[in-house]
């Protein structure tokens, strides 16, 4: 049998940073992002040779190893044997023997939620395989718990719903360590003239978001008082663009999302640099009406807010750089897998 699943990316339109602890413990934090369709896949084959074989086409890793119920955690890989490890401890289940292969549309560190959706998209293979019974929250909640704590890898908590839940979400990230997931319904006319003016601008350089993220930590937990204060501002913000969106207001987005990205600078040093600059700059000139870097920042892919009857102004000078516009529109419905059976198991079915 072999099973699938595929998760999809999203883009933090407002919020983002606030998702990220002591932040989030300390004053409570407030995200609006929209998954794309752009997505993260894997698929697991059952296997009876006694091996899991692994097979992660964005690190460049293939390993094979005896069937075990637990894999070295090694800094190959490390997101699939994560989830692999916590699903037979927290699930009982026996050594598997198997081969995993994943991939992403996107390149990693692209600050579309790269390595969170990955992580919830193998949960969501390992769940359909075994028939395990979570839901969006349990499966999101189980993603964060693995990413963050079981590798220790620095992040926030919205990327993990964003992928689970899929869709316009306005999340709120409570002091006692709550989620609230609340779905935005907004209307086709608006997601249409949404679409229509997003460019969405990859700077052809991914970045480690780790040390961005650590610093921004550090600054909420020392109390430096520009950085809080901003980061203030930017959870006012997902209350103001929620508002925007829910009533087509894509001017008044545009100024939110040019004051967010102000504040979003003060966080951490490394949020910007003369590349993203350079880009920012180019867009501006040619006529965005604004920009954003998705994500921790330092690299990866802005989005810029854009008169529809200028967007192609903006994309032919944006295509003089080192980077590449890249077509997209927004998704509906989080991660799901399926299970393929092999052809003359169909037949008799």
């Amino acid at each position: 049998m072999i099973i699938r699943s595929k998760a999809p990316l999203r883009l933090g339109l407002a919020g983002g940073g606030t998702d990220v602890s002591p932040y989030s413990d300390m004053y409570g934090g407030l995200v609006l992002n929209a998954t794309i369709n752009l997505y993260a896949y894997c698929t697991i084959e059952e296997k009876d040779d006694g091996y899991i074989t692994i097979h992660s086409y964005d690190n460049g890793t293939v390993e094979r190893h005896p069937s075990s119920k637990q894999l070295e955690i090694d800094g190959k890989a490390d997101l699939i044997k994560g989830v692999y490890n916590r699903m037979v401890k927290d699930f009982g289940l026996p050594a598997l023997s198997f081969k995993i292969t994943t991939y992403n549309d996107a390149p990693v560190g692209s600050g579309l939620g790269t390595s969170s959706t990955m992580v919830v998209c193998i949960l969501k293979a390992f769940i359909e395989w075994q028939g395990l019974p979570l839901g969006d929250y349990e499966v999101a909640k189980l993603a964060y718990e693995i990413e963050r704590k079981d590798l220790g890898l620095s992040g926030g908590k919205q990327d993990q719903f964003a992928a689970s839940f899929g869709g316009f979400n306005y999340m709120e990230f409570l002091p006692d360590g709550v989620t609230i997931v609340n779905p935005l319904k907004i209307k086709r006319w608006i997601i249409d003239e949404l679409e229509a003016s997003m460019l969405l601008f990859f700077t052809g350089r991914s970045r480690a978001s780790a040390a961005i993220i650590d610093e921004q930590k550090k600054n909420a937990k020392q109390g430096n008082s520009q950085a809080i204060e901003a980061m203030h501002r930017i959870k006012q913000s997902a209350i103001d663009t929620k508002m925007a969106l829910l009533k087509g207001d894509i001017g008044r987005f545009a100024e939110i999302l040019k004051a967010s990205w102000e504040d979003k600078r003060k966080m951490a040093k490394q949020i910007s640099n003369p590349m993203i600059q350079q880009a920012m700059d180019v867009a501006m000139r040619s006529g965005a009406l604004a920009g954003k870097v998705s994500g921790a920042g330092g690299g990866g892919f802005i989005m810029f807010i854009v008169d529809p009857i200028r967007k192609k102004n903006v994309e032919a000078a944006l295509s003089k750089t080192d980077g590449f516009v890249m077509p997209f529109c927004f998704s509906d419905g989080g991660a799901h897998g399926w299970k393929i059976y092999p052809t003359d198991k169909v037949t008799r079915m």
